[in-house]
């Protein structure tokens, strides 16, 4: 397919928000059908979610050599244009004729000479001491940063809300960094810009949050440096995070582990009463690394139920407990130290019995929600919210991908939890729907 041009020779363009692979799965389907696109995500890379995670589910296939090669081709392809670290600031017009007004925050790099060398980083006098949000604020980095090795485009950025310089006005009697940078890329006196573009349909694609288990305080995360969520449990067990995918908490190997299911999931007492559709399996994948690389330990999940429902899901979760893994059907009511040890009480809800299983490690797999922005997200482009909070598609049966606002399409989780198959899927059929508008608005232009 071809892009067709209006009466002024120029194509029709799309605007992709959101970098995640739902965002980038989008504008390459786009691009590749002749459309220029232009891919809007607030953060300095490219990636989102998926970049953070070691293994996918069932196939145990590596998530970053599944992701990366799409983030170089988005980077790269000659139809896209990448608007990094930069957010939608307004939205006017209808289909085939959007103006949108995108603000671009200062990274205090330029870009065009940052040869991402890091050196930058090493001077930092804040080198190692900020939380760092791709980490799940397990390990540190410098105030100014790369979000991952792979990062795309592989630019530094300057946090503005840790650097000593841009908070308090001095940075000691130099620049450490600055004067570390060969190429001369650092710039403090950089400012927000504004850029208005010509798009015919929009795909949002801003993805999801997960649950804050500081909500559920009987568990004990945030008190117990030993119970951590599957998110941090991710970086823990990848190559590419803070201690090399070897599994260790708090200085410690741990010889017990226990899982827990649907912390902020199906948990009407938060009025959270839908089910995030992945955490079961992200479970039996983490209990399977947990298995593969602390040969010995003893591993046990507690969950409400099991919903293998996938291609492969049911073999797979068959697969974790031929390994030893034992799963026990209950709801964990509290989570206490005992010596050394933590003691996860419960109740086996199966068997009709209290039990205390002692752990030194707990896993809180907590579930996906629509993003804190949301609200906002909305307003911008007129969309509405369904009674889960994620964005309501305009029929659950005949579209998922149409927003109701004609021109405006939704993709991958902002529109309802999904796994990273079906959030491809649904990343490729947002993308047609929006071919076709652009299609329609090429004729349309033509004809006049």
């Amino acid at each position: 397919m071809s892009a067709r041009s209006g009466s002024n020779g120029k194509a029709p363009a799309a605007l992709v928000v959101g970098g995640g692979i739902a965002g980038i799965q989008a504008a390459l389907d786009i691009a590749d059908a002749g459309f220029q696109v232009y891919l809007v995500e607030r953060s300095p890379s490219i990636g989102g979610r998926m970049a953070q995670l070691d293994k996918t589910f069932p196939t145990l296939d590596c998530s970053s050599c599944i992701l990366t090669p799409k983030m170089v081709d988005a980077g790269r392809h000659p139809n896209i244009e990448l608007l990094t670290y930069s957010e939608v600031s307004s939205v006017s017009g209808q289909a085939g004729d959007f103006r949108v007004g995108i603000k671009k925050k200062p990274r205090y790099v330029d870009v065009d000479k940052c040869r991402g060398c890091g050196l930058c980083a090493e001077a930092c006098r804040l080198s190692g001491r900020v939380p760092s949000d791709f980490n799940a604020g397990i390990a540190k980095r410098a105030a100014i940063y790369v979000p991952f090795p792979q990062a795309v485009p592989l630019v530094y950025t300057v946090d503005p809300e840790a650097c000593v310089y841009l908070t308090r006005g001095v940075c000691g009697k130099t620049f450490k960094c600055k004067d570390a940078c060969p190429a001369d890329a650092i710039d403090f006196t950089q400012t927000e810009q504004y850029v208005e573009v010509e798009v015919g349909a929009i795909v949002v694609a801003t993805g999801f949050d997960v649950f804050d288990p500081r909500l559920k305080p009987e568990l004990g995360y945030g008190f117990y440096p030993e119970v951590i969520t599957t998110l941090e449990f991710e970086r823990y067990a990848s190559a590419s995070g803070p201690t090399a995918g070897k599994i260790s908490v708090n200085g410690h190997v741990p010889r017990k582990v226990v899982f827990i299911q649907c912390v902020g999931s199906r948990d009407r007492s938060l009025g959270l009463p839908n089910c995030s559709r992945v955490c079961c399996m992200a479970v039996a994948k983490q209990a399977h690394l947990a298995h593969d690389r602390l040969p010995g330990a003893e591993i046990t999940v507690f969950y409400m139920d099991i919903r293998a429902f996938g291609k492969g899901f049911e073999e797979f979760y068959d697969r974790v407990r031929e390994e030893g893994v034992l799963y026990r059907r209950g709801n964990p009511s509290e989570i206490y130290r005992r010596g050394e040890m933590l003691v996860v009480r419960a109740e086996d809800t199966l068997m009709g019995e209290a039990l205390e299983v002692e752990a030194d490690l707990v896993v809180l797999a907590v579930g996906m929600l629509p993003r804190r922005d949301a609200d906002q997200v909305a307003q911008l482009f007129g969309l509405q919210r369904g009674t889960d909070g994620y964005f309501q598609e305009e029929h659950p049966k005949m579209s998922t991908v149409e927003s109701g606002i004609p021109g405006v399409f939704l993709a991958g989780c902002c529109q309802g939890a999904k796994d990273i198959p079906d959030t491809v899927a649904h990343a490729k059929a947002a993308a047609s729907a929006a071919l076709i508008s652009l299609a329609r608005t090429g004729v349309n232009h033509a004809a006049n």
